[in-house]
């Protein structure tokens, strides 16, 4: 057995497995009892939190999460379809369903293979309730005709490693568990006459150019969908097949239908494997993952896995919808980056070549843009080896491409790299890892747009447009100069501890550059003209997509400076200058008629439903005024999580579980201010007590005695703590971290 498959059967299969019935998606007195994977799902429609009127026709972008199995990381996210085409394939409005499918994240992408059990008999009246549903309203037209059920919440639940829903169409109550690149239905059926199940392989939310299927046994099929990507799949059922009949073969919108017989008395069950690679290895993940083990002992394992992540961290105090949501982000925090390797160790290379790894596991790249602030840390924190993994993977993209990955905007792989080198996250090729980051900040055209202006203007221009809009397309200048400052003083970390020290002051004296966007007269961060002129009219509170700023406006990006806030404050002419500019930054009013989707759920002019500003109320602690940034913490945490009218909304995309990671690290008190530097900022956190098994298997303690909500002081190890950071070393040691309020 190989050093991979080894680590993988390890990864899920530690835990001996508990035979029998599992009756209930939740287990008393567990962790995973507070995981609600329904949050997120929710439509936020309240004008008072979005900020403004949902025009017609639009869905906010709040949450984009999906309810159904998955494990940590995972290839499967084993999910219900109630619309193509929508951010993670489930809207909790909807009340149909067309599917089951295997990969998921929540940007309008994946939602591969999708699987539906239907009864001969309901198809017709499936027909209607589609004409009939909602989901065929609002232009929804990608969603399927010719089959679809209706189903209710009432008899619909969940839990990590677990969804059950009834089909109210077909008659039929779909339960579905899941491992690492497997997924196991039970579909039972009220009639088994007529049963069949639908092979949905020419829908994804990525729009599909192939698929096949193939039977290759009296009750297996094989085959793959291609939505850019082949994903292959291998599956064996308990039920015999009778045929399988094509629609459309081959084309966007067929799909096959696979009957079954009638002589198999209980309910039909599908075990699938999947694989970016070939259906051999699809067939080799579901034998080792899955292979002759139940239902019910795959369930409990999940079930099992979920506890011993989630039981890292334990709670005393706290109302129970703050411990519901602590667990539940956390559990969002951990659902992405996703595998992408077999448990050969093959996995397909950013060049589309079929290659084998034998030391690590093969990740698809961090959504770095979003991430890289608080998630990727921690995800370190949580499961270092995953960690470790997802710097190989982009290690190898950099060995196939030249360039490290980047993630929509930014290079932030520097920081999530260095943040994770300086963190003892070490057992990889740092130098060469180092030496391709080194590419990323230097060679042009390369992962940095408009790099050759950065490096010779100390800044990124953007042109000179007349009546510019929401949806002006240009270059961001303003966001690209300031993150790529950012980015360059990631870099020079990992420099100074190589001993590179040319290349460290090089980089350090480029980590300035976000000085160069600042106006003293406006005292904004504002796009400049390729002459160096300031753009011309000038709106701070105007939002922008991709013009001078990118998805913000210039109040959401004029406090990101996170590796020299000292340096950033002086522009603002000192602490008054800078306290008073931060807080007109939260009471400014939204003005309503500046619509920008996903810049959405104001505090004043603060932005909490996007990640330009994430870093923002925590600044007021580098003027001495913690008690300020707390109350702006204690509104976000207690009235923009788990809002809406059955409490399921968040204020913004989950984007890959940055929503979700900074609650975690805000509620718990140690927040990740600048994701690089192996310290972290100390607020109050909700609880009276945390304990947290790290890593090292050490225990850090958070305590918080008092009853008040102001930090006046913060002790380590019984010490009284010298300003508001602590050290990583707490992870590697233990410890106990005390916050005194009053």
């Amino acid at each position: 057995m190989t050093n991979i498959i080894k680590k993988s059967l390890l990864t899920v299969f530690a835990l001996a497995a508990v035979s029998g019935s599992v009756v209930k998606a939740q287990q008393p007195k567990s962790y995973g009892r507070y995981v609600n994977t329904f949050i997120g799902s929710y439509p936020l429609t309240d004008p008072k939190i979005l900020g403004y009127e949902l025009p017609k026709d639009w869905r906010s972008w709040a949450g984009l999460t999906f309810p159904g199995s998955s494990m940590p990381n995972a290839m499967v996210q084993l999910s219900p379809m109630t619309e193509y085409g929508s951010g993670a394939g489930y809207e909790y409005e909807d009340d149909m369903i067309y599917g089951f499918t295997h990969t998921n994240k929540g940007h309008w992408n994946l939602c591969n293979i999708p699987l539906m059990p239907v009864w001969e008999a309901g198809i017709a009246d499936a027909k209607a309730a589609i004409q009939a549903s909602r989901n065929t309203i609002e232009g929804k037209s990608r969603n399927p005709k010719e089959f679809g059920s209706k189903f209710s919440h009432d008899k619909e639940n969940s839990a990590p490693g677990f969804y059950q829903v009834y089909l109210d169409t077909y008659k039929v109550k779909v339960s579905l568990t899941s491992t690492l690149r497997s997924g196991f239905h039970r579909y039972d059926f009220a009639d088994q006459s007529g049963r069949q199940i639908i092979f949905d392989l020419g829908r994804a939310n990525n729009h599909i150019t192939s698929w096949e299927i193939e039977q290759v046994g009296k009750n297996v099929l094989k085959g793959s969908q291609r939505p850019g990507e082949h994903v292959y799949f291998y599956a064996i059922l308990n039920t015999d097949i009778t045929s399988v009949e094509k629609t459309d073969a081959d084309k966007a919108g067929g799909f096959a239908r696979v009957k079954l017989s009638n002589t198999h008395i209980g309910p039909v069950e599908v075990k699938i494997g999947i694989s970016y690679v070939s259906t051999e290895n699809a067939k080799e993940n579901l034998e080792k993952e899955i292979g002759a083990k139940t239902f019910d002992q795959i369930h409990q394992e999940a079930s099992q896995t979920w506890e011993q992540v989630l039981s890292k961290i334990q709670l005393k105090g706290g109302t129970e919808k703050q411990k519901q949501m602590l667990y539940s982000c956390l559990y969002r925090s951990l659902l992405w980056p996703a595998l992408r390797s077999d448990v050969n160790g093959e996995y397909t290379d950013a060049k589309n070549n079929r290659v084998q790894s034998t030391d690590f596991n093969y990740y698809t790249e961090p959504s770095l843009w979003d991430t890289y602030r608080n998630k990727d840390v921690l995800l370190g924190l949580i499961s270092p080896r995953v960690a470790l993994d997802v710097i190989k993977s982009m290690k190898d993209v950099g060995d196939k491409t030249g360039f490290i990955p980047t993630f929509f905007h930014g290079d932030h792989g520097a920081s999530s790299i260095a943040g994770a080198y300086l963190r003892g996250i070490d057992d990889f090729d740092v130098k060469g890892t180092y030496a391709i980051l080194l590419r990323n900040a230097n060679v042009s055209p390369g992962a940095r747009p408009y790099l050759a202006e950065y490096i010779e203007k100390g800044y990124i221009s953007d042109p000179d447009v007349p009546n510019p809009g929401v949806e002006t397309k240009a270059k961001a200048g303003v966001s690209k100069t300031l993150e790529y400052a950012y980015d360059d003083y990631s870099l020079a970390q990992m420099a100074k501890k190589l001993g590179d020290s040319t290349n460290y002051r090089i980089l350090m004296a480029r980590s300035e550059n976000y000085k160069n966007m600042f106006d003293p007269s406006t005292r904004f961060m504002r796009g400049r003209l390729a002459n160096g002129d300031w753009i011309k009219p000038f709106d701070p509170q105007h939002p922008y997509y991709e013009y001078m700023y990118r998805e913000a406006n210039a109040w959401q990006v004029s406090f990101f400076a996170p590796h020299d806030m000292k340096g950033l404050i002086q522009l603002y002419g000192g602490a008054a200058g800078f306290e008073s500019k931060l807080d007109s930054l939260f009471t400014l009013p939204w003005n309503p008629k500046h619509i920008a989707r996903n810049v959405e759920t104001f505090i004043g002019q603060y932005c909490h439903g996007n990640q330009p500003d994430h870093e923002a109320p925590f600044a007021y602690t580098f003027i001495g005024k913690p008690e300020k940034t707390q109350k702006v913490l204690d509104n976000i945490l207690n009235n923009l999580y788990g809002i809406g009218e059955k409490g399921l909304a968040l204020s913004g995309m989950d984007d890959a579980g940055e929503m979700s990671a900074w609650y975690v690290l805000s509620a718990l008190g140690l927040y990740t201010f600048s994701a690089t530097d192996p310290e972290y900022l100390v607020t109050a956190p909700l609880f009276d007590e945390v304990k947290w098994t790290t890593s090292s298997g050490k225990t850090l303690w958070i305590k918080k005695p008092g009853k008040g909500r102001g930090i006046t002081a913060i002790k380590v190890d019984g010490k009284l703590n010298k300003g508001y950071f602590v050290s990583h070393d707490l992870f590697k040691n233990g410890g106990t971290v005390e916050v005194i309020t009053k």
